[in-house]
């Protein structure tokens, strides 16, 4: 099932209701069908058994024209489902708080998440030539070997390094989020990933990006490369989800 929508580069959300017929994993994406590599939304909606199950897709950034794509994820069809209910608003206007040059770095962040995927590797100038992103298609050490992050920066300059070879898998809001992480690097002057990670994620929930993809970002990474998990890698992925918990909570309190 194809619905085309004229997004036209506005913030907006999906309401929907699935209904299954039977035990069935249907697979739900937006994304731009003019490039490749460029999901805004994935994922995955488990029905054990005939049932009904809503979703929201958040949208705070969108392409010109985006589409949005249910499938049976075992048959590639749109057998077992069907769409009960569909409605598309508008996100409110974010209120993020940051400095002038952390919304700069974030700005330009969000346009290079849309063009990672399609893309060529090279060195990309922000407006102001303020910050810089390396694209390559590897990280590598000085000794060759390539490096298992997908980013990395100096905290004395505002120079991203940026692996295309990872990059073209994560989803949009994985690769803002981890820019997110890096620019906190830069703008907290800190080492720690725990506080970058929840400095990048604070800004990352406050422009309106799905709470689970802060999840995804971490556990896709660490499960891409098993063999690098240990115990720091389980405790940022349980500070994130902690860190994601209390802000909901704290956005029902409100």
């Amino acid at each position: 099932m194809i619905v085309p929508i004229p997004s036209n580069h506005q913030r907006f959300q999906i309401e929907l209701e699935i209904k299954a017929h039977r035990r069935c994993l249907v697979g739900v994406v937006v994304y731009d069908p003019t490039v490749p590599n460029t999901d805004y939304f994935r994922r995955k909606v488990q029905f054990r058994e005939a049932d009904k199950r809503s979703l929201q897709v958040l949208m705070p950034l969108s392409p010109k024209h985006c589409v949005l794509e249910l499938f049976n994820k075992h048959t590639g069809g749109d057998e077992g489902f069907e769409v009960t209910d569909f409605k598309v608003s508008p996100l409110p206007k974010p209120q993020v708080w940051g400095s002038p040059a952390r919304h700069r770095f974030m700005d330009f962040a969000f346009d290079f998440a849309q063009k990672a995927g399609h893309t060529r590797p090279g060195f990309y100038d922000s407006p102001g030539h303020e910050f810089l992103f390396q694209y390559l298609p590897t990280i590598r050490d000085a000794t060759g070997k390539e490096v298992i992050t997908p980013a990395r920066i100096h905290r004395q300059m505002p120079r991203v390094q940026l692996s295309q070879t990872m990059f073209k898998k994560y989803s949009i809001p994985i690769r803002v989020f981890i820019l997110a992480h890096e620019g906190c690097h830069y703008f907290l002057n800190t080492r720690s990933q725990t506080r970058a990670d929840l400095c990048g994620l604070k800004y990352y929930l406050d422009y309106g990006f799905p709470r689970i993809e802060g999840v995804y970002a971490a556990t896709q990474i660490f499960a891409g490369h098993p063999v690098h998990v240990g115990s720091s890698q389980i405790k940022r992925t349980k500070d994130i989800i902690d860190f994601i918990t209390d802000y909901e909570q704290n956005r029902k309190a409100a």
